[in-house]
């Protein structure tokens, strides 16, 4: 039956269409619009437009949901870029902001208006007010995959609009990666950029050094609630890594 009404709405050409209304400019909003209107992988052009439009949670029933790649968003002018995983179900997939409207996202958040990086510490919608001083949020795949799992070709398919976004950010310091899939998928853009092999293991806390980019990989847990719920991710935990990571990006001033 869900099969059926995808295919009816797709013939009738109503599916979900967006395009990029933020703030950056220039390039960064070109780029941005470009992953706003892609449609490179069918498996999850379906599954997200599936969960906006016929599996909303009862809480959210009333509410239109963004349904469409999720464009990366912050400071242009950043020094350290961060690299989640995808959109969440309820989270961007529903607000159209990345790292938005779930508890994921408050934990994030929380950690970035500690380290001086935010005017807020909570990112509950995209006119919430919130506002990213030095610091970029982008994620390996801006569709929401199901179960949390890119194929690897989908994850190839996106790695471009990484690779542009590391290449626009011009003071980059910094680069921090939640989760082995991010992970992998950074690596694979730095050996893109640079000809050069990018073979780091993933270890929660490691800082690992990319000269041919200027820039320094940090590694965390993801904050997912899989993660925070069972202790794996405090906190505390959290903000240690970004103590170290201001610490690294404060030497270069």
């Amino acid at each position: 039956m869900l099969s059926s009404l995808l295919s009816f709405y797709s013939i009738l050409g109503i599916m979900i269409t967006r395009f990029y209304e933020g703030p950056l400019t220039g390039a960064n909003k070109e780029l941005q619009n470009r992953i706003v209107t892609c449609k490179a992988c069918p498996r999850l052009v379906k599954y997200r437009e599936q969960k906006a439009l016929f599996e909303k949670k009862p809480r959210f029933a009333n509410v239109e949901h963004w349904g469409a790649p999720v464009p990366s968003h912050g400071d242009p002018q950043a020094r350290l870029l961060i690299v989640g995983l995808a959109p969440g179900a309820d989270g961007a997939n529903r607000t159209g902001r990345l790292f938005t409207g779930d508890s994921s996202s408050n934990f994030l958040i929380k950690s970035l208006y500690s380290a001086g990086l935010t005017n807020k510490d909570s990112s509950e919608h995209i006119s919430d007010g919130l506002a990213l001083h030095d610091v970029f949020i982008s994620s390996a795949i801006h569709c929401l995959p199901p179960n949390d799992k890119p194929t690897p070709t989908e994850l190839s398919s996106c790695k471009h609009f990484l690779s542009s976004e590391i290449q626009l950010l011009a003071r980059l310091k910094a680069i921090l990666v939640f989760g082995h899939i991010a992970f992998r998928q950074v690596q694979n853009v730095v050996t893109d950029l640079t000809n050069e092999p990018s073979r780091h293991k993933f270890i929660h806390g490691g800082q690992y050094q990319l000269p041919s980019l200027k820039t320094t990989l940090f590694a965390s847990y993801h904050p997912s609630p899989r993660n925070t719920n069972t202790g794996k991710l405090d906190q505390t935990s959290l903000d240690t890594i970004f103590n170290k990571i201001m610490g690294h990006i404060r030497s270069f001033d």
